[in-house]
């Protein structure tokens, strides 16, 4: 490939090596544009990256025979500067499951008033690429074509080897024992590699580096994918052995609703000046906790982590291995339904819509999208109405609401349109415009208006039934609101206002009679520090459903009840308790250095 530099100053050439060196130069614009977000180890990365362009120089041997490979990274450029300008993080994982669940218009929406600009920069990008092909094609100044290349592959395919070959049977540590390596049929029939043979290259820093690591995300990401999609055929057969202790015939009725995008301090129950629980307030044996926090800021990832042994440090990941309190409730005799206002994405099921079949009956019953004109949460009163009507008189329901999901204007009808200017009075809104920080906070609040008026209204079907009821509510996340100086609007930041969320019980009058013991329990520990991965313990604790490795310390209704560590993905596993909330954001900033993500 060695050539006159003469040559490669060339305007074809050199255009086309600082396309490449741009693209490469991706993982530090973090920098640039201040984003949080930033490369932690730049010249390791470079490394990285170069490593990559060498082994693709000399595997297309000219640029024309590996430059498509380099159209995902170039199609995903406006996706991760935008993830960096208004998330301060480029493309994820996760952010890959998000767009595989987003519909095209869901996805307009949220990008609002910047949709013609990315729409702009797409065109720009593609206009960029075109142009470079043509370069590629048309060149030959960057053609590989002396006995370096075969020493290079030479030296790849070694490489690869040994790569192979440590990722099936592992590495001799220094201690001498044989470090992990993935499950074969042949793991411990060959030896180990000495420790001095694994590769320096470290693959989830080679995944943050561009253009090729994208493809190592891909990767992660299908893999992901496919995890999920036989998540059912692999937890089949798990079984918590769960049984209801004392008259496990006694009719009773536990409903959970899972809330959306909901804020603790936008509650009047919780002290907020204006009245958005005018109904809640007025509800006998209803107790609000007062410190309950999610662990992630996004609805695919918190979820799970409420209604299954989900660990929250493990909420990133797609998938879990056990499966949700659904199928404990089955087991201990219950009829379980799950009736949800969200939508469900087919073949690309969520970890929550994984988890919604193990219900005895499902309903996704909002035919249109999450962001735009949709059902109102009262679609799920009836259903539920006929689901505690059922003759098994045993029954768990889960309601899975839209709650305060932006558009928040589109979350309630005309008459809860309470504090004007509202959203309703906008034309497609745009979350990322501070100018309409009045409409939105106005119309978030008319939301939480309507939530208070839904709950009061699940609680009243509840009472009308006359059976053992208890009911627990808790949001998946907060939102960020344009607070004082705050830019940032919206959620899947690391904000307090998005992981402090409200949360409260209620039970009726014949369920305290029945279990007072835990009534008092309840009580006690109302104000005690909690997380979303207390649910699952508690929400079975509240039925009185028992199993042989229960985690009755993590039960709010139970004497054994304690405290645990409360974690939270800011930055990486930051300890919520003992962190710093930075500016008006609130920002969750750790105290020395957060654990890293796994």
């Amino acid at each position: 490939m060695s050539r006159p530099l003469p040559n490669l100053l060339r305007p074809a050439p050199l255009y086309l090596l600082l396309s490449y060196a741009l693209l490469s130069a991706m993982p530090f614009a973090g920098r640039l544009l201040d984003a949080q977000e930033q490369a932690d180890s730049p010249w390791q990365l470079l490394g990285a990256g170069l490593f990559a362009w060498i082994a693709a120089w000399a595997l297309g041997k000219r640029p024309a025979w590996f430059h498509w490979a380099l159209l995902p990274a170039f199609l995903a450029l406006p996706v991760e500067l935008y993830l960096l300008v208004y998330y301060g993080q480029g493309i994820s994982t996760h952010h890959l499951g998000i767009i595989a669940e987003t519909s095209p218009s869901e996805a307009l929406e949220f990008l609002g008033g910047k949709a013609w600009l990315l729409g702009a920069v797409l065109l720009a990008v593609l206009l960029w690429f075109g142009s470079t092909w043509a370069v590629a094609w048309r060149t030959r100044t960057l053609d590989w074509n002396d006995r370096s290349r075969w020493a290079v592959l030479g030296v790849l395919g070694a490489c690869a080897a040994v790569l192979a070959y440590g990722q099936a049977f592992g590495y001799v540590q220094s201690q001498g024992k044989r470090a992990a390596a993935p499950v074969s049929a042949m793991a411990g029939s060959w030896p180990a590699l000495p420790a001095w043979a694994r590769p320096p290259l470290d693959l989830d820093l080679f995944a943050h580096s561009w253009p090729f690591g994208l493809a190592a995300r891909g990767l992660d990401f299908y893999k992901e994918r496919v995890y999920l999609a036989q998540l059912k055929r692999r937890s089949a057969d798990f079984r918590f052995g769960a049984r209801q202790a004392g008259d496990e015939h006694a009719p009773q009725v536990v409903v959970v609703v899972l809330g959306e995008s909901s804020r603790f301090d936008r509650w009047s129950l919780n002290g907020y000046g204006r009245q958005t629980n005018p109904l809640l307030a007025r509800e006998e044996n209803l107790v609000m906790l007062k410190d309950v926090i999610t662990p992630v800021s996004a609805t695919r990832l918190s979820v799970p982590v409420i209604i299954s042994r989900k660990p929250a440090m493990q909420s990133l990941k797609d998938g879990f291995s056990e499966k949700s309190f659904l199928s404990a409730f089955r087991e201990a005799g219950f009829k379980t339904f799950w009736i949800s206002n969200q939508v469900s994405f087919g073949k690309f099921d969520t970890p929550v819509s994984v988890f919604a079949q193990e219900a005895d009956e499902v309903q996704f019953l909002n035919l249109g999208d999450t962001s735009g004109a949709s059902n109102h949460d009262a679609v799920l009163l009836e259903p539920l109405r006929r689901a505690v009507a059922d003759p098994a008189q045993k029954v768990l329901v889960v309601l899975h609401t839209l709650g305060s999901h932006w558009n928040y204007a589109h979350r309630y009808p005309q008459e809860f349109d309470r504090w004007l200017p509202s959203l309703r009075a906008l034309d497609k809104p745009d979350y990322t415009n501070p100018r309409i920080e009045p409409e939105m906070n106005n119309s978030y609040d008319s939301a939480i208006l309507y939530t208070d008026w839904f709950l009061s209204n699940v609680i009243g079907v509840l009472k009308e039934s006359g059976l053992p009821a208890s009911m627990l509510y808790v949001a998946d996340h907060g939102q960020t609101l344009y607070d004082k100086s705050c830019k940032i609007a919206f959620h899947g930041h690391n904000t307090q206002y998005e992981f402090h969320v409200p949360a409260f019980v209620w039970y009726s009058r014949s369920y305290g009679e029945r279990f007072p013991g835990k009534i008092a329990q309840l009580q006690r520990h109302r104000g005690a520090k909690l997380s979303t991965e207390n649910m699952f313990h508690t929400v079975l604790d509240m039925a009185d459903i028992r199993y042989p490795d229960e985690r009755l310390a993590w039960s709010f209704v139970n004497p054994a009840f304690q405290r645990h560590k409360r974690y939270v993905d800011s930055y990486g596993w930051t300890d919520y308790d003992d962190a710093k909330m930075r500016g008006d954001c609130r920002e969750v900033i750790a105290n020395g250095k957060p654990l890293k993500r796994y």
